[in-house]
């Protein structure tokens, strides 16, 4: 019996969220290609006939503009401090770059294992990849591991390493425990990932949601949930034209929120200005930063 935890950091849009949802077998982390999608550590509970590894998804670390930027990156940095192993994941399109380096720097001053995780080789060919390694070698990594996500290339040869650096020999969640987030926190997640989605580069990521009803029933699950925008023009842009563009986020969220709760979903969505709402005091605590409630 092995466990231990493993956080996930990197620059956004790298693939930990998509990682922790293969190796769990689960979508416990919203995935999208805007920046800063993930604002919360999420734990990923991966087990497997004796193992137990617990995945911390971090933020993305960015140049933080404004206090929900600066508590993600905070929060990141948190996380990785307590973890037995940090995988640093790079996308093997970009490989290392200058905005890696600070991070990094920071990392390594940490007494923690790390790897360099390159995701998404599916992509390169095998010289260029050699290549994104050896440029690597100038930092303190312990393993260099190379995975595709998209094509759960040598996932299990990352997964097999990673237990050779643990120490603990106690099951720390039971086995039919797959996160710690509560199904309020993954149904507004789920939520704000496909208003990500059908808004393309319209809406910016700071949209936040809430739940406002969240009743389960023996064969029926009521929601209504709020939309929080910043301004007025990204309200209309998210309701569209003749509210076109709020039923289709609707239909799409209903759709996963019925494989998450194994029953009939009916939910109703609200959009709502708060202008400028990432920068007022106590505005992160109002809208839920942090918490998994």
């Amino acid at each position: 019996m092995r466990s231990g935890f493993v956080a996930l950091m990197g620059l956004p849009n790298v693939g930990k969220s998509s990682l922790i949802n293969l190796l769990i077998k689960e979508d416990i982390a919203i995935t999208s290609d805007k920046a800063q999608t993930t604002r919360n550590a999420i734990l990923g509970i991966y087990h497997d006939a004796e193992d137990e590894i617990i995945f911390i998804d971090t933020p993305g670390i960015h140049k933080a503009k404004t206090e929900l930027g600066q508590n993600m990156n905070k929060e990141a940095y948190g996380q990785a401090e307590g973890a037995d192993v940090i995988y640093y994941m790079i996308d093997a399109k970009k490989g290392l770059t200058t905005k890696d380096e600070p991070i990094l720097k920071r990392l390594g001053q940490l007494d923690i294992p790390m790897f360099l995780v390159v995701n998404k080789i599916d992509l390169l060919n095998k010289d260029m990849i050699a290549k994104i390694l050896m440029d690597a070698s100038k930092y303190d990594f312990k393993e260099y591991i190379p995975i595709s996500v998209y094509d759960n290339d040598n996932i299990e040869e990352l997964i097999k390493t990673t237990l050779t650096y643990f120490k603990d020999d106690i099951k720390y969640y039971p086995d039919e425990m797959v996160t710690n987030v509560s199904l309020s926190f993954r149904t507004k997640e789920i939520i704000r990932q496909k208003v990500l989605e059908n808004t393309d580069q319209e809406i910016p990521h700071l949209v936040a949601t809430y739940i406002d009803v969240l009743d389960e029933q023996d064969n029926k699950v009521i929601i209504e949930a709020s939309i929080i925008c910043n301004k007025d023009s990204h309200k209309a842009i998210i309701i569209g034209k003749k509210g076109e563009r709020l039923r289709k986020i609707n239909m799409s969220a209903s759709k996963e929120l019925k494989k998450l709760f194994h029953k009939k979903v009916y939910l109703s969505l609200f959009v709502k200005v708060k202008e400028d709402w990432m920068n007022k005091p106590g505005a992160l605590k109002d809208l839920g930063y942090g918490r998994y409630e």
